[in-house]
């Protein structure tokens, strides 16, 4: 639905060692990284952007939709050794939709990131 996004992150390398191994099971991988920034996505085409802000960070919430329920899994257990917290392991919402599977995690800067098939 949307063409990119951009959130603040106060540690850009923890939020791309983040980023990096909690997509990597949804098929998203770092595309554009520089002193300031990274863009992740499918490859060529990022449509997550990390700026590198000093102050208040985090406070957004981001689904990404994935394939299956064992990406959900992957992409929960990756995100939490890379430095993620958790908010709800993988599982179905059956209080969202009878189908809702999805898995939630806390970013190293407080964003709450959710991986979703339904």
């Amino acid at each position: 639905m949307y063409d990119h996004i951009g959130i603040k992150v106060g540690n850009l390398d923890a939020s791309v060692r983040f980023y990096t191994a909690a997509l990597a099971p949804l098929g998203y991988v770092l595309c554009s990284r520089d002193e300031n920034g990274a863009g992740f996505g499918p490859k060529g085409e990022p449509a997550l952007w990390l700026y590198r802000h000093r102050g208040n960070a985090g406070g957004a919430h981001i689904a990404f939709r994935a394939s299956e329920h064992a990406a959900i899994e992957k992409f929960h257990a990756e995100g939490m050794k890379a430095g993620g917290r958790d908010n709800g392991g993988a599982g179905l919402r059956t209080d969202y939709s009878p189908t809702y599977f999805a898995a939630f995690l806390i970013d190293p800067d407080g964003n709450n990131v959710e991986a979703v098939c339904t």
